[in-house]
Parts: C-alpha cells; sequence; structure tokens
C-alpha cells in the first residue's frame, strides 16, 4: 500500500543545478530533525525546478558529520549537499517502515507544498505504521 506524506527536504544528491535524489526529514517532538528516507531519482523538470527553493546549510545543520548510504548492503557513501530544511515536500511512499520510524523503501517524488512549513509536517515516527 501506497500513500503521499509530506516531509522537509534536508540534503541533496547530484549537481545544485538538478538535484538527482531528496534526503527527507521530520521533527521529532523535541525538535530534531530526523531522517526519514531518500527519494527515487527526480524527474528533469521537478529537479530543476526545485533549485531555486533549495538553500545551502550553514554549519549549524543537523546532519552535519553524518554519511548516508548508497544502499542495503552497501558500504558505499552518498555525496549529499546538505539544505537549510526549511522546504516541504509531498511524497508517494510505501506503509512500510523500520524500527526507527524510516520509510523502508525510496519516496517517490510528489509535489512541492509552499503553503507548509516544516512545523506542519507530521512529528518524526507518526505515520500509518508509526
Amino acid at each position: 500500500m501506497r500513500i503521499t506524506e509530506d516531509a522537509v527536504v534536508g540534503a541533496f544528491t547530484g549537481p545544485a543545478p538538478a538535484p538527482r535524489t531528496l534526503l527527507l526529514g521530520r521533527y521529532d517532538t523535541g525538535g530534531r530533525l530526523r531522517y526519514v528516507g531518500r527519494s527515487t531519482t527526480l524527474p528533469q523538470t521537478p529537479g530543476r525546478a526545485i533549485t531555486g527553493l533549495l538553500t545551502p546549510a550553514g554549519d549549524d545543520h543537523p546532519w552535519t558529520g553524518w554519511t548516508f548510504s548508497a544502499g542495503w548492503g552497501t558500504r558505499e557513501s552518498l555525496h549529499v549537499t546538505l539544505v537549510t530544511p526549511k522546504l516541504v515536500v509531498e511524497v508517494d511512499v510505501d506503509v512500510a517502515r523500520d524500527s526507527a520510524g524510516r520509510w523502508r523503501h525510496p519516496a517517490r517524488w510528489h509535489r512541492t507544498r509552499p503553503d507548509l512549513s516544516p512545523a506542519d509536517t507530521p512529528p518524526s515516527g507518526s505515520g500509518p505504521t508509526g
């Protein structure tokens, strides 16, 4: 079963003019941005359009110093660009979650949500199974 959910963009992979994937998070009840999953490869048009909505992060980004795996069972790390976590996007996700509440499968791009702020997204760990 798949549903749409909102999340905050915390980082992206690929070149700045056309991000390839988004790393997504949600704030927990303590105000900390928790990683919840990564998107599938973005279509070219949304990838280019989203560029102007992303702001490079400062040294105080909550994911500074983190490494992200390129995939299950691999030691390869992703090269990511951290961004100020202010853009909310809607993604299509499988309801399956891991024990930490992260999406078990990549999220599919749906659209940006300029009408929402990060505070409007559900807290980390919430959702149909969380």
